[in-house]
């Protein structure tokens, strides 16, 4: 079990991205957030295994019309308490 904290860059708002991440995000079973920010960037914590957020980050190169540009990527601590993945609206 791992958690990565991304902020994704280029077309990435006004795309269904968020709610693209929250589909994708719930049918591999992982944990987490997804929110807009201010500067037209995206924000998420992803939270599971390697290989199913791997998998997730792969599915967003391949949608009609996001456009990833390119990804800040930190590794963050495991939050065992946290159960859900859900879409930030501040």
């Amino acid at each position: 079990m791992i958690r990565k904290h991304y902020i994704f860059h280029g077309r990435v708002q006004g795309v269904g991205f968020r709610y693209t991440v929250y589909q994708k995000a719930v049918q591999l079973g992982l944990t987490g957030w997804v929110k807009n920010l201010n500067d037209g960037n995206v924000e998420a914590c992803l939270q599971g295994e390697k290989e199913c957020i791997d998998h997730l980050i792969d599915s967003l190169h391949n949608q009609r019309f996001i456009h990833v540009e390119y990804m800040d990527v930190e590794e963050k601590e495991v939050l065992n308490s946290e159960h859900s993945f859900d879409i930030k609206y501040y």
